[in-house]
């Protein structure tokens, strides 16, 4: 097994706990093996100080030979040397050690003489083995109990966030979660989890009124369809056939056209927008009106010369001016103007008709999905009631603007702000 994944794999209360014992162990540990050399400096410090104050001193010569008559000090010639050059010795022998501790003192004369001192660290080297046993011991209790003041600690503090994880998953449509006075984390999570709370109740408020209006219009060509198939099928006639199929296909059309503008929508719920690129507004209008094909509008466009840039891309801002274009020619009685209108930091495109309007107390509605001022919905002049709701969706996700007000000429004026490409 991987060992990543397995740790991965493991609580949060776990991986702090061991994380945290394993840490404490080893600077225990750490400290374990530096404590002889500590207490044997302390024991050291202590024996020199003692012989200097109360030592008895010998006297020998530059040599190591003893020249005030007492026995020979066991003392190998470098140990002499390190004596004369005022450092001072420790041997170990065995399980006890002897410091010496010496100065070199000129007589009358000028003859050096050694002047030594020393004494035995009776269990020296025992007592640090016993201490770095019981340091081992301690170390690893010590270590146990921060494992488990760890354990019990994480717990303490994941407590508050499990009754939060609980709360938010038993929460009934609508209800927030309780939000702590105190500003830390938890506060902060509580907040968190509140906004995923109420993202989460309006897309299923979305999404239940988005399958039920799908339904809705689905349901009126499908059952269209049938119907007329199920005459023809009871009437067998060529010439009825005919016209049965050819409604079929004008129906199908109608739904074919219904399933793609529902498709766009849901695209454009994810909020996965194209990188934007530059679109020259004054030539996709034009253009939009050329796709337009033969009316009896009359139909202008008023744009300056030079590129209008904004910033989408090309195929929204097709799908934005040939659905406002689509929808002036279904309302207008005779006139439609276009005006693409450059400023400082953003282009406006604005689309006049002579038609009847929109009514003041549908302004704001119009730009919802399958909403119609009109209870129409023919073929010829009904619509789904999904163009402008995709129009508003397209130019808002570029943080863009959109509107509709009175036209000079009496009808709808849809007014569409997109920001200036930079």
């Amino acid at each position: 097994m991987n060992p990543r994944r397995w740790w991965l794999r493991r609580t949060l209360r776990f991986r702090i706990t061991v994380v945290a014992t394993g840490v404490a162990l080893l600077c225990l540990l750490a400290f374990t093996l530096l404590a002889p050399r500590l207490i044997g400096a302390v024991q050291v410090r202590a024996v020199d100080a003692e012989l200097e104050r109360v030592g008895a001193e010998r006297v020998l010569d530059t040599a190591g030979n003893p020249l005030d008559g007492g026995p020979r000090l066991d003392l190998t010639p470098g140990e002499v040397r390190e004596l004369k050059a005022g450092q001072r010795v420790l041997r170990l022998d065995g399980g006890s050690a002897h410091r010496w501790v010496g100065r070199v003192v000129f007589t009358a004369d000028g003859t050096p003489r050694l002047h030594v001192v020393g004494d035995t660290l009776v269990g020296y080297q025992h007592a640090n083995r016993l201490g770095t046993r019981w340091l081992l011991l301690a170390a690893v209790l010590v270590a146990c109990l921060v494992g488990i003041a760890t354990w019990l600690s994480v717990r303490s503090s994941l407590r508050p966030v499990e009754r939060l994880r609980l709360a938010a998953g038993a929460l009934p449509r609508g209800e927030r979660l309780p939000v702590p006075e105190a500003r830390d984390e938890l506060q902060a999570l509580a907040v968190a989890l509140n906004g995923l709370l109420s993202r989460r109740d309006e897309a299923t408020e979305r999404l239940r009124r988005f399958t039920g209006d799908a339904a809705h219009e689905l349901r009126s060509p499908v059952t269209s369809v049938r119907a007329q198939a199920e005459v023809a099928v009871a009437h067998p006639d060529p010439d009825f056939s005919i016209e049965v199929l050819e409604s079929v296909v004008e129906e199908s059309e109608r739904l074919s056209a219904l399933v793609d503008a529902l498709l766009l929508l849901a695209r454009a719920d994810t909020g996965e927008l194209p990188r934007a690129e530059p679109v020259d507004l004054a030539l996709q209008a034009q253009a939009a009106v050329d796709r337009l094909g033969d009316t009896d509008l009359l139909v202008q466009v008023a744009a300056p010369m030079s590129a209008c840039m904004v910033s989408a891309t090309k195929s929204e801002v097709e799908l934005v001016v040939d659905n406002l274009l689509r929808n002036a020619a279904r309302h207008a009685r005779s006139f439609i103007r276009v005006s693409v209108l450059p400023a400082a930091r953003d282009v406006r495109l604005v689309v006049d008709d002579d038609g009847r309007g929109v009514p003041e107390e549908h302004r704001e509605k119009v730009f919802d999905r399958f909403y119609r001022v009109e209870s129409d919905r023919g073929r010829a002049t009904g619509g789904f009631g999904l163009g402008l709701a995709l129009v508003a969706h397209l130019v808002r996700g570029r943080r863009g603007s959109v509107r509709v007000t009175e036209s000079p000429e009496g009808g709808a004026r849809f007014e569409v702000r997109w920001p200036s490409y930079r």
